[in-house]
């Protein structure tokens, strides 16, 4: 795929967006894609990127990257008109409730941390295409750190927590008022594994239903390596293929 735009946003992230002279396929939210990495002298094995959001206007792939090692810098460095080589989709998705759009719509809660925002815009936006009206619960240490807020919010009512209190409500996302004052009918969440554990301890004792975006180490994508092998009440399984998304009464999370 071909870079079309790269945009520097806070400290150490970035919007990367890509084309192809083909049609893009089809991709749901909640999947990933492989990337190689060729700018990176150390980096030997693809790296899994979620896929943040699918423009079929523009026919562009959009991936939040962040930069933490050697693979992801080298990744944040390619320019409009570089090659990118990626497989991709790959995964399994989040899932939609299967109750028809009423008066009475289900009210779902998409709570993300960090670049674990991620594959949220995507789902947020096919969920209002769908009928529905998505909130977002959107946390980070800073309001420098909530990114792409103005694209949250076109999508659903964007609510946010900061640990410094810069911006929104100051704490977690499991301490925000919004979890006391509405009851949901769903739950799906993406960010640090400690961030989406309280957020299931919460949905289990809420008795909502949850879904939760793992993001173990994929070296292949395809169930090959055996590098993301999860331990769910099912036995082991590759995140890659039988997830990454998942729903927490198949995850060993309650005790």
């Amino acid at each position: 795929m071909t870079v079309t735009e790269n945009i520097s946003l806070h400290g150490s992230y970035c919007l990367l967006k890509l084309t192809s002279l083909q049609i893009l396929p089809d991709m749901y939210p909640g999947q990933f894609v492989q990337v190689r990495i060729e700018k990176s002298s150390t980096t030997f094995l693809r790296r899994p990127i979620s896929i943040h959001y699918v423009d079929r206007k523009n026919n562009e792939l959009w991936l939040l990257i962040r930069k933490i090692g050697d693979a992801t810098r080298a990744i944040t460095q390619y320019r409009t008109g570089d090659q990118l080589n990626l497989l991709l989709p790959l995964g399994k998705g989040f899932t939609i409730s299967q109750r028809p759009v009423t008066a009475d719509k289900p009210k779902l809660l998409l709570i993300g941390g960090g670049v674990g925002v991620a594959p949220l815009l995507f789902w947020g936006a096919y969920l209002k295409d769908a009928g529905f009206d998505p909130f977002f619960l959107l946390g980070a240490r800073t309001k420098e750190e909530l990114l792409q807020l103005e694209h949250f919010r076109k999508w659903g009512t964007v609510h946010t927590t900061t640990e410094d209190g810069s911006h929104g409500e100051k704490g977690f996302v499991t301490q925000h008022s919004i979890l006391k004052n509405m009851r949901f009918d769903h739950l799906y969440t993406c960010g640090p594994k400690p961030m989406m554990m309280a957020v299931a301890k919460y949905a289990f004792s809420a008795s909502i239903p949850c879904e939760v975006s793992l993001e173990n180490t994929m070296a292949c994508g395809i169930g090959a390596c055996l590098c993301c092998v999860e331990d769910t009440v099912g036995g082991n399984v590759c995140v890659c293929t039988e997830g990454p998304v998942f729903n927490i009464n198949k995850l060993k999370w309650q005790n």
